[in-house]
């Protein structure tokens, strides 16, 4: 017995259904073999195509300086495809968030925009959640009175915290920033445990189990005669109705920050994505995990997981979407760093060694640390090398590709999103 597909993804996150998506509009029939949580669950929502160079340069547009990204970092994976592709894979998923009415907002030719983070800070990206708070270049904020709410009790978000921090931003220097609290004592029960304080849990009382009308006089007599009012991500769990009905509902221009992880920015986005691939006739292995694989000639003809270990899943072609250390597409042991499915050649930049542990970290701890740009070599088409050869039908996408460091150049997403697509363009193509 045996099961077959013309594409298994291994990993269910922002890379993963992004590839399944653009496969499944293709024609094919695909699983996507998921363990766990995804880095997407904990993302702030808003996503990133290329905040800064290598250097350090803080930039605005990706296009404009795609030169210096080739002249500093010839190994990332931006560099391999090609500005063209990258260009051309950016505009296919900004088309595919409309259709899928994820909010965004933001575009690549409008240059990167800024998002406000949870401590008063601002943020260069590229695509964000119109119910964050948002501005472009020095543009004053358009409100002067804010209010920034928290729950009572909550200590993932802290008002005061980021309202010192966001009038020291000199496109909120005109504002008046107020802080507060919600009373809400159908949540007591809740701070008992501070495991169960969160924004998940949080969500679900609020949506499903308050009066509606006591939420909204409880914001707005919190704001105070605010103009706009800044709260945590906490209304709304499954999509961001529920937070429009409510800022419709209290006449306030209301947004939402992300919070400590989990984050339902990000899930919101997963649950989109996952619903909208299973909608195309994808088929999702949740809880599962690839632990082997059968090649001949550099071919994968077929894997095993570890609850079918009896019964391999045949497959024409294998996208590896399974991100970083944080969700063990990469291992670090005391003396390697290995991708532990294929085995596959690790990128080695500069002074880099997967095998020596000296060379992985700088002793600065707030520096950029050499292990967070190495992952899985791959070419211009997303194929991996293993032992100085490219697999012809094993791709890899996302966070566990190496070449550049996303933390710092803040490109994680965007790498995500291009590399998958451009993945199943090559699975298409065949």
């Amino acid at each position: 017995m045996t099961m077959n597909f013309d594409v298994i993804i291994i990993g269910g996150g922002l890379a993963g259904l992004t590839c399944g998506i653009a496969l499944q509009k293709q024609g094919k029939r695909c699983v996507i073999i998921n363990n766990g949580q995804a880095a997407i669950d904990f993302s702030s929502g808003s996503l990133d195509l290329l905040s800064q160079l290598p250097n350090g340069d803080r930039i605005d547009n990706f296009e404009q300086n795609y030169t210096a990204l080739l002249e500093q970092a010839p190994q990332h994976p931006y560099c391999l495809v090609g500005k063209e592709k990258v260009l051309e894979k950016v505009q296919v998923f900004e088309q595919l968030a409309q259709q899928l009415n994820l909010s965004l907002v933001g575009s690549q030719s409008e240059g990167n925009h800024f998002r406000v983070t949870p401590l008063g800070g601002l943020r260069p990206t590229w695509l964000s959640p119109n119910s964050v708070p948002t501005v472009t270049g020095n543009t004053p904020f358009p409100y002067k009175n804010i209010a920034v709410l928290g729950i009572e009790g909550y200590h993932d978000f802290q008002p005061q915290l980021l309202a010192d921090n966001l009038v020291q931003q000199a496109q909120f220097a005109h504002c008046n920033v107020n802080t507060g609290y919600l009373n809400i004592p159908e949540l007591d029960h809740l701070r008992q445990n501070s495991r169960e304080f969160r924004s998940v849990n949080i969500a679900q009382l609020l949506e499903h189990k308050l009066a509606f009308s006591d939420l909204i006089s409880e914001i707005r007599e919190a704001a105070k005669g605010a103009e706009a009012v800044f709260l945590p991500a906490c209304f709304g769990l499954e999509t961001q109705e529920f937070f429009t009905v409510l800022k419709q509902a209290t006449k306030l221009e209301l947004f939402e920050l992300p919070t400590l992880p989990p984050s339902l920015l990000g899930m919101r986005q997963h649950k989109q994505l996952t619903a909208y691939f299973k909608s195309l006739g994808g088929f999702m292995m949740n809880g599962d995990k690839v632990i082997s694989a059968d090649v001949e000639n550099q071919q994968v003809t077929q894997v095993y997981t570890q609850l079918h270990q009896e019964v391999p899943i045949k497959t024409k072609h294998v996208v590896l979407a399974t991100g970083s250390f944080f969700s063990k597409g990469l291992v670090a042991e005391f003396e390697k760093i290995y991708e532990p499915i294929f085995n596959l050649d690790m990128c080695e930049i500069g002074s880099f060694k997967a095998n020596d542990r000296m060379t992985w970290t700088q002793s600065r701890f707030s520096a950029p640390q050499p292990y967070h740009s190495t992952g899985v070599v791959i070419d211009g088409r997303c194929r991996v090398q293993k032992s100085g050869q490219f697999f012809e039908n094993l791709y890899a996408v996302g966070n566990i590709v190496g070449g550049f460091n996303g933390i710092e150049l803040g490109c994680g997403s965007g790498v995500a999103i291009v590399t998958a697509l451009v993945a199943a363009e090559q699975i298409g193509g065949e």
